[in-house]
């Protein structure tokens, strides 16, 4: 029966692991999202962690607000977010994105359309967890949870 369970267990597991392998650019979205510095805003505690968050959690948003001259933002959910776009939709959106501080939009400009392609399907991949992250809060209001202060 125990070798019936494992059996079971490992073949649930075999799905994700062939799309892994079946789709190189799944892991090549891994490797983009952690050099590229997504992770230090769009993951919980990643930074305060020295990187060592659980990839489980990566990429869900943020509850630490970045507050300036431009109000208090906070760092979306993308495994909420990014899955609710077609991949073509996803490549547009990225190359035309413009949006509030920290978020260094332009350099998502100047990745290619293969880069922004597999990071798209390395979010897909990763599937839906997480909750939204808290909406925009105006520059004439004063965030309810913890933010970054810029001058």
């Amino acid at each position: 029966m125990k070798r019936l369970i494992a059996f079971a267990l490992v073949a649930a597991s075999l799905p994700a692991l062939a799309q892994q392998k079946a789709d190189p650019q799944v892991a090549r979205g891994r490797y983009l999202i952690a050099i590229a510095g997504c992770n230090d805003c769009h993951t919980p505690n990643y930074p305060q962690s020295g990187g060592k968050t659980a990839e489980k959690d990566w990429l869900t948003g943020d509850a630490l607000g970045w507050r300036g001259p431009w109000g208090t933002t906070y760092a979306p959910n993308l495994r909420l977010s990014i899955p609710k776009t077609s991949e073509d939709e996803w490549v547009k959106k990225a190359k035309t994105l413009t949006t509030r501080p920290p978020m260094p939009w332009f350099n998502l400009h100047r990745m290619s359309e293969r880069d922004l392609r597999a990071i798209y399907r390395y979010v897909k991949h990763l599937g839906p967890a997480g909750k939204p992250a808290p909406d925009y809060v105006p520059p004439d209001k004063t965030p309810s949870g913890p933010y970054v202060q810029f001058p």
